[in-house]
């Protein structure tokens, strides 16, 4: 029986080593996010055998702050972290489709942007029942079948929100969570998706009524976890309650706008849920719709999302007074930038990596060739020292300080 419990803790070890934690912070006892002491020069055996096999039965200690696991595909390069505190692994770079499968990109671009990823280790596409009416996530799903990859290689998450005109087509009741995933579904050709999200809260479905639902789709094998987004901090918190108080399923995730420019909710109210409830963060915007790639930096050219119809509040957007200082900040960033070898819109997504809790950043891309570039930010992560992001916070002057 000693020998047994041994090996098993000797095949933790192994398995820890695989595992790098985020960032240059390293693990208790200068470890791979192992316990302290807990490295391969004190295997298992000889006099002290009894009680280090006693040690193996104890929870490791969690990781440092901030610290998610994370680990490199072979091949791809690619990072891979678990979402929140869940065991699915996803990539540390997700596929968002508003932008790639939208009205204005072609259907062979769209292909090939979901191919790149791909091939490239992303594992995490993002849609949603609203995107382009539904045609995102047909979209999606056509490429997905016409591919044939394995339904158990990649994550498919949609949000449920804003499903059609009729007062019951759209919001968090039991009855559109239920019927809206189902329609999702069907535009996907899936039998179920990885992760369902309720898209921002509903003041008028009670907490109750919306946790069962979630609970119900996850019961019935129509989606395999279900999280937030744009939610509120006490409303994860009402979600994560209800859920325990009733023997439910509580939300795995937040999804999060999260760029240079907005960074408080991130900074300041999601590491406390994941801490205490292990809600991890799924973000999306990391550019600031396209802010951060400095191509509004004085200019209008004709493919920038802010000249397409029905994009007018963007257009107001960058030309706003706050946009323009914003867009100063980047040209700041520019020679930081060029130190490191990138570009802004790289630093700005490996910025966004480091975070804490945060499991995966959503691009919006709409070609291979823009898709590639944003990969590369996965070079950047491994270079932004402490150091390098006390002078990025000095450059932006908006880094979220606690109340406390």
């Amino acid at each position: 029986m000693q020998v047994s419990i041994a090996c098993t803790e000797q095949n933790l070890r192994s398995r820890s080593s695989e595992d790098c934690l985020c960032g240059p912070r390293p693990g208790p006892g200068g470890g791979n996010g192992g316990p302290a002491g807990g490295g391969h020069g004190n295997p298992p055996g000889g006099g002290g055998s009894g009680p280090k096999v006693r040690a193996a039965l104890v929870p490791r200690p969690p990781a440092p702050a901030g610290a998610l696991r994370e680990s490199t595909g072979r091949g791809t390069g690619m990072k891979y972290r678990n979402l929140g505190k869940s065991g699915l692994r996803v990539s540390c770079l997700g596929l968002g489709t508003w932008v790639t499968f939208g009205s204005q990109i072609s259907d062979e671009t769209a292909e090939d942007v979901l191919t790149v990823a791909y091939e490239h280790g992303v594992n995490l596409f993002d849609t949603a029942e609203v995107y382009a009416a539904g045609k995102a996530e047909r979209t999606l799903g056509n490429i997905l079948k016409s591919k044939g990859w394995r339904r158990s290689s990649y994550i498919i998450t949609t949000k449920i929100f804003w499903g059609g005109q009729a007062e019951t087509e759209r919001g968090l009741s039991r009855k559109h969570i239920i019927e809206g995933l189902r329609g999702s579904l069907e535009r996907l050709q899936l039998g179920y998706v990885d992760i369902v999200f309720a898209s921002r809260s509903d003041p008028n479905s009670p907490m109750e009524e919306i946790v069962r639902a979630m609970t119900y789709v996850i019961n019935q094998g129509l989606a395999l976890y279900w999280g937030t987004s744009r939610w509120g901090a006490a409303e994860i918190m009402e979600a994560y309650s209800m859920a325990r108080q009733f023997n439910l399923i509580p939300p795995v995730c937040e999804q999060v706008e999260h760029h240079l420019f907005q960074r408080e909710k991130v900074e300041m109210q999601l590491p406390e849920l994941y801490h205490k409830i292990g809600v991890g963060s799924v973000t999306w915007s990391p550019l600031a719709c396209g802010l951060i790639t400095s191509k509004y930096d004085g200019r209008d050219p004709d493919m920038c999302r802010a000249t397409i119809k029905g994009y007018q509040w963007l257009k107001d957007k960058v030309q706003s007074e706050d946009d323009k200082k914003q867009q100063a900040k980047v040209m700041d960033l520019l020679p930081t930038a060029q130190q490191l070898g990138c570009t802004v819109a790289q630093l700005a997504i490996a910025w966004c990596l480091r975070s804490e809790g945060v499991s995966s950043v959503l691009l919006g891309v709409s070609s291979a060739e823009q898709l590639m570039e944003h990969l590369g930010a996965l070079e950047v992560l491994s270079q932004l020292t402490p150091q390098t992001m006390m002078e990025i916070d000095g450059l932006l002057g908006n880094k979220s300080h606690s109340k406390k």
